[in-house]
């Protein structure tokens, strides 16, 4: 398969790196490094989201059957009917298989529970037929559906294609496939426009382009409303040597200013989509962030004190052995807040997430390298 930039900066080719297990010592150094970084963070003059932390909860994000390298991660939303998930409850996915069958990317085919008080698993949500590549596009509606984006690749764990949205209903069993509009989903938001309706945002990766669908539900059933419309366009995308393939990544949508956050991978920037729901074709809309902090960002997340978060994913082009694995700050004027790295190793940092719970915030991010999650509970 052949990809091309969608802008002069110079392309990149990628494959994935090998993945380790699971290593308790290594998660308990850098748990007391994190900590430390963020008790220090707060000397500084620059307003943070991140403050003192309660102990936090680690676990393997790995199943059983060995599926390595989680990418998309989510929450179970409060009124989520069905019994095999609990609102609160953390869903993780994988994009690699296990290490026997060779760590490849796009061939992971689990989403796993996430217990957010203890970071242990509590069971495997949906395992399908390898290879399906579970992508950062994850998403739970209340409604009582999962989307999760798919990126499978060959036999080799190379030539990713799309394998569109899966559509999940609350007990785990697939109901459909969302491909219109969907070229290789590797982020995605949602704007609930009612009890009945919502609007995804799905970042491409595969052609540089983000899509809104509209999506209906009634009854149970879940259907797609008409035409997918293209909204923005032109980001860099390219096959990547340290991580199969860059492009448009994480997605943010703020519902109260109807803007839709960007992090482009490719480009390594941050860019806004000014009025969302309702845009057409706006290239890539307007640049937010730019700044030597930034080596790939892929996940995107906004704090409770209004701040943008993102990881770095590493890529080949942009790395920087000296600073791995990092979550950068900044503010939506983009002033550099702070930056702390989650891993010493390249390539570790991808989804994040951050939910509202009584007296404290739940911080959660995955680590690839370990095939782990960490959860921390930090002051309001």
């Amino acid at each position: 398969m052949e990809f091309r930039s969608a802008n002069p900066k110079p392309t990149v080719t990628r494959s994935s790196r090998p993945r380790s297990r699971l290593n308790g010592k290594l998660l308990g150094g850098l748990s007391a490094l994190l900590i430390t970084l963020l008790i220090n963070g707060l000397a500084s003059a620059q307003p943070s989201f991140f403050a003192p932390p309660f102990l936090p909860a680690q676990g393997s994000t790995s199943p059983s059957n060995g599926d390595l390298v989680p990418y998309g991660l989510a929450v179970v939303p409060r009124f989520f009917p069905g019994h095999t998930l609990s609102p609160g409850q953390l869903l993780v996915s994988n994009f690699n298989n296990s290490a026997g069958d060779g760590n490849l990317p796009g061939q992971g085919s689990t989403i796993v529970i996430i217990d957010p008080a203890t970071g242990q698993q509590t069971g495997v949500f949906f395992q399908g037929t390898q290879p399906i590549g579970f992508t950062n596009a994850l998403s739970i509606l209340p409604q009582g559906f999962v989307i999760a984006g798919s990126l499978p690749t060959n036999s080799m764990g190379t030539s990713p294609t799309s394998g569109g949205l899966l559509v999940l209903n609350a007990n785990g069993n697939q109901i459909t496939t969302i491909t219109d509009g969907v070229n290789g989903a590797w982020g995605m938001a949602v704007n609930q426009t009612g009890g009945s309706s919502a609007q995804l945002f799905v970042a491409n990766v595969l052609d540089g382009t983000i899509t809104r669908l509209e999506v209906s539900f009634g009854k149970g059933s879940f259907n797609e409303v008409g035409t997918p419309t293209t909204i923005g366009s032109g980001y860099a995308f390219a096959p990547d040597m340290a991580g199969l393939v860059v492009g448009p990544a994480g997605l943010f949508y703020e519902t109260a200013t109807d803007r839709l956050y960007v992090a482009a991978e490719g480009d390594n920037e941050i860019f806004v989509i000014k009025n969302a729901s309702k845009t057409s074709n706006v290239g890539k809309g307007t640049l937010v962030f730019s700044d030597p902090s930034l080596e790939g960002p892929l996940g995107l997340i906004i704090g409770p004190n209004g701040n943008l978060i993102t990881a770095n994913a590493d890529p080949t082009h942009f790395q920087n052995p000296a600073t791995p694995s990092e979550l950068v700050e900044f503010t939506k004027s983009g002033k550099f807040v702070r930056e702390f790295s989650i891993d010493p190793n390249l390539g570790a940092a991808f989804a994040l997430l951050n939910v509202p719970v009584i007296g404290a915030n739940e911080f959660s991010y995955v680590d690839d390298f370990t095939s782990s999650i960490t959860i921390l509970r930090v002051a309001p």
